[in-house]
């Protein structure tokens, strides 16, 4: 019997490296004869960059960049086992998990650092591209990145605006002529789920504007500085953002990937599916076992758990998750593969309990899922 462990990481807690060992001991203390094929996945959120460079065996290369906050940090992207293909995760270069806690700022906080990495690896002979867009702390519309590329983004005094989204509404031309021009000879696949568009109660401000630290009033000034530099990109590249899906994509970086690169943009979890080999995995697979800490009606729109069994109904295995928690709305994710989903809560316990003992806790969960759904194959193993 064959068994592919395919579990996101449990956020705070384990990563997927780490969960799919918990769930494999707990498979092989079910069935010892079982085979199993570990394949840890994100999303195209956290930890995507480490779930693709392990999974193909490649590397990662750090260098000092400009944070989401503008003060100097040092940062990672990847190179895949093909030693062709770089993986730039936002998350670790202009994300938020790298500001301070009570310092969100997203009227002030740049994407530049993205814009230098992606210099950087073309500066290295890359010229395929994987951007991660989760988790990023920022609303500049990509403004940051593009300057760190040669876009000169002007004030009505020809100076050069200063890093946030709150700077936008003080641009007064683009001269595209200092632009990378490598860039037209590379390949960006955009790993992202979101679909919003750029400005209005949909786009990036209002939707994700207050989880990075936008008031009310913020979110205002921020969609209409938006606004004004959807018009301004307009006038440049002949591309209307505004309703474009997508472009509100980490607080309108989708957007200007969309204007000013030749990319493509595809769910996270097809673009680390596609690379980390599932396909050929589930071949003659029994059994799929996939997991996040929290699974409820939001797993559907595209997170690890419902892309995994997407993927394995195709090649009609079966799948079953295990979360940290469960929450309201999972019968829609009864249509797409997933056969149950399972708790590794099994008593009552406190959050920190449950977070302190996750690992035991999944192997648990993994050993009675196995030997419910093998239990004829395990009950003929116990009698020979």
């Amino acid at each position: 019997m064959k068994v592919i462990v395919a579990p996101d990481s449990f956020k705070g807690c384990l990563n997927a490296v780490e969960v799919s060992r918990a769930i494999q001991e707990g498979i092989k203390k079910a069935y010892s004869n079982a085979e199993t094929v570990i394949l840890p996945v994100a999303d195209g959120g956290e930890g995507t960059l480490d779930t693709l460079a392990a999974a193909t065996e490649g590397k990662k290369r750090r260098i000092q960049v400009i944070g989401p906050l503008g003060n100097p940090i040092e940062a990672e992207y990847g190179v895949l086992g093909d030693g062709e293909t770089c993986v730039i995760e936002m998350a670790c270069v202009s994300g938020l998990s790298l500001i301070p806690e009570g310092e969100l700022s997203p009227l002030k906080t740049t994407t530049y650092g993205t814009g230098q990495m992606i210099k950087q690896a073309i500066d290295d002979g890359f010229s395929s591209f994987i951007l991660a867009l989760g988790g990023s702390a920022t609303n500049d519309g990509g403004a940051g990145m593009l300057q760190a590329l040669g876009l000169r983004i002007l004030d009505k005094h020809s100076e050069d605006i200063s890093y946030g989204g709150g700077e936008l509404n003080k641009i007064d031309q683009i001269d595209s002529s200092s632009f990378d021009p490598r860039i037209k000879n590379c390949k960006f696949t955009i790993a992202s789920d979101v679909q919003n568009p750029l400005i209005g109660p949909q786009g990036a401000s209002a939707v994700f504007g207050p989880q990075k630290g936008a008031t009310p009033e913020m979110v205002q000034v921020l969609d209409s500085n938006m606004k004004h530099w959807a018009n301004q990109v307009e006038r440049v590249t002949g591309l209307q953002l505004d309703d474009r899906p997508g472009a509100g994509a980490a607080g309108g970086i989708g957007g200007a990937f969309q204007a000013f690169f030749p990319s493509e943009m595809k769910r996270g979890i097809d673009v680390v599916l596609d690379h980390i080999g599932m396909f050929d995995a589930l071949t003659e697979a029994d059994l799929v076992i996939t997991g996040e800490g929290q699974v409820d009606e939001q797993t559907a729109s595209g997170k690890t758990p419902m892309g995994v069994a997407q993927a394995a109904k195709r090649k009609d295995v079966p799948t079953i998750v295990i979360a940290g928690s469960i929450g309201s709305g999972i019968d829609v994710l009864y249509k797409f593969g997933i056969v149950s989903v399972t708790s590794i809560v099994n008593k009552p316990m406190t959050l920190y309990e449950a977070v302190e003992n996750a690992e035991e806790l999944l192997e648990l969960s993994a050993e009675q899922v196995t030997r419910s759904f093998f239990y004829e194959s395990i009950n003929r193993e116990v009698l020979s």
